[in-house]
């Protein structure tokens, strides 16, 4: 039994033939790819439209089931469909791969071959040849030489063999699709990683303290390894400027990364859009609070108090209960605001006793308190995302592609025939600016055979016929 008549055989070539004649048409189909990446463009916009990566509390306070935004939009239709992590649901994932395997169909069945008919040209050997060709003309005093110098001159590649000529410039642009094309699969490639291996946290970390990142909000299924667990960040300040106003201007963390041993390995002072980098994961400046009041009472050594947010419509606050009684039936209130060292004093009653900032001191309760600082707490957001360098690569790639695609391929032809040079030319773009090229190269031909006296260079296109057909 031949080896094609084995079942085994057969089933392959079914296979085979179904790719061929089915699928691979289907996925080269340009509606399809349009269809794709308008889908995936949708998607991509409810990415950033939709919060991604928030907890379900957040999901059921902004997007309640009664009434739900648009009449469907609610917390569960979010949930259950993974619009609060697109980039990593399975569907999307499927959307980039359709759409890569499109892209991929359609260069090995479009573009490989015009880029492969275009560099297997062949000569004329026939004058009706030339009339099927956008512009044509017949030259009756010149050869074949002197239309290879002007080609040259005009950055053409020129071949001859005997009384035919062919010349081409601009090749690269058949190139730049397939570059297009290539870029567009990076960039798919660096969104597949990225959402597989990428993570995305958050941390709120007072000054003085070192953190290693624990708080991920989201990861891909392969993002284990991208966590970071032989070295750590330490925050060594954190402070905010404000202007004459009073309102905030920037705020800033001072960094430092350390190995595992505690060793200072990199540092630096970010502040909003401003980010610290080491090895692949970007720590960005995002918001602030704050973390404790240290105070004295009397002579008492410093007493550092977390403080918590508060839950209000108006201004943040936060606040601390301060005993200052050993048993605890007395204490204050401290409330702050901000880090400009400005703290507010409320007694059990609710009553607002004073008002003290950093360094002053008061009396409550029959007892001195100081205040000697407001700990200011930084939050941030850390990213990883692998895929990143191939989609820069791939955006790069992708403007190169462009304008190499912007490159006209322009085509010239000639045969010399019982005297008669003809000439003839088409280009795939910029139509206009080839006329005029092509027609400046007879005109020059004709000004070149003209004789040298008793004529005007005006003159010369006299002895050539020229027959320009409608531009097609």
């Amino acid at each position: 039994m031949a080896p094609s008549d084995a079942p085994g055989g057969s089933l392959w070539q079914g296979v085979r033939a179904y790719f061929r004649q089915d699928l691979l048409p289907l996925l080269a189909d340009l509606r399809l790819a349009i269809v794709l990446l308008l889908a995936i463009a949708a998607f991509s916009v409810s990415g950033t439209v939709i919060e991604q990566g928030q907890t379900l509390e957040f999901y059921q306070t902004n997007y309640p089931t009664d009434p739900a935004l648009f009449g469907f939009l609610s917390w569960k239709v979010i949930l259950i469909s993974g619009l609060d992590h697109v980039y990593r649901t399975w569907w999307f994932l499927a959307l980039l791969i359709v759409f890569g395997a499109s892209l991929i169909a359609c260069t090995f069945t479009r573009q490989f071959p015009a880029l492969g008919a275009a560099q297997n040209w062949k000569y004329y050997s026939q004058p009706r040849q030339f009339q099927k060709l956008a512009l044509s003309a017949e030259l009756s005093e010149t050869d074949l030489a002197a239309l290879s110098n002007q080609l040259v001159k005009r950055r053409y590649r020129v071949f001859q063999d005997g009384s035919q000529l062919y010349g081409r410039k601009g090749i690269v642009g058949r190139i730049g699709p397939i570059v297009v094309h290539a870029s567009m699969i990076l960039i798919l490639l660096g969104a597949i990683w990225g959402a597989m291996t990428g993570f995305f946290a958050q941390e709120l970390v007072p000054s003085g303290e070192t953190f290693q990142i624990r708080n991920i909000f989201d990861a891909g299924p392969w993002a284990e390894p991208q966590i970071p667990r032989d070295w750590s960040v330490r925050v060594n300040r954190f402070w905010i400027d404000y202007t004459p106003e009073g309102k905030i201007d920037q705020f800033y963390s001072d960094l430092s990364v350390l190995d595992r041993a505690g060793a200072e390995v990199d540092r630096k002072t970010i502040h909003v859009n401003e980010p610290l980098r080491y090895r692949g994961v970007t720590l960005y400046q995002a918001d602030w609070g704050i973390a404790a009041v240290q105070v004295k009472l009397n002579n008492s050594p410093v007493l550092q108090l977390p403080m918590q947010p508060l839950e209000n419509d108006g201004p943040r606050f936060w606040g601390t209960w301060l005993p200052t009684k050993p048993d605890m039936s007395e204490g204050v209130t401290l409330l702050a605001s901000d880090l400009q060292g400005s703290v507010l004093i409320y007694d059990n009653a609710g009553q607002l006793i004073s008002t003290v900032r950093r360094g002053m001191a008061t009396e409550v309760n029959g007892v001195r308190l100081t205040l000697v600082d407001v700990v200011g707490s930084t939050g941030l957001q850390i990213k990883a995302d692998p895929g990143i360098p191939m989609v820069y690569g791939g955006f790069g790639l992708l403007m190169l592609g462009v304008m190499m695609s912007y490159v006209s391929h322009s085509q010239v032809w000639a045969l010399e025939q019982d005297g008669t040079v003809y000439v003839g030319g088409r280009t795939n773009r910029a139509q206009v600016a080839f006329e005029r090229e092509l027609l400046a190269l007879l005109a020059e031909l004709s000004n070149q055979s003209a004789p040298d006296s008793g004529r005007d260079a005006s003159e010369g296109t006299d002895s050539a016929e020229l027959a320009q057909l409608p531009v097609s």
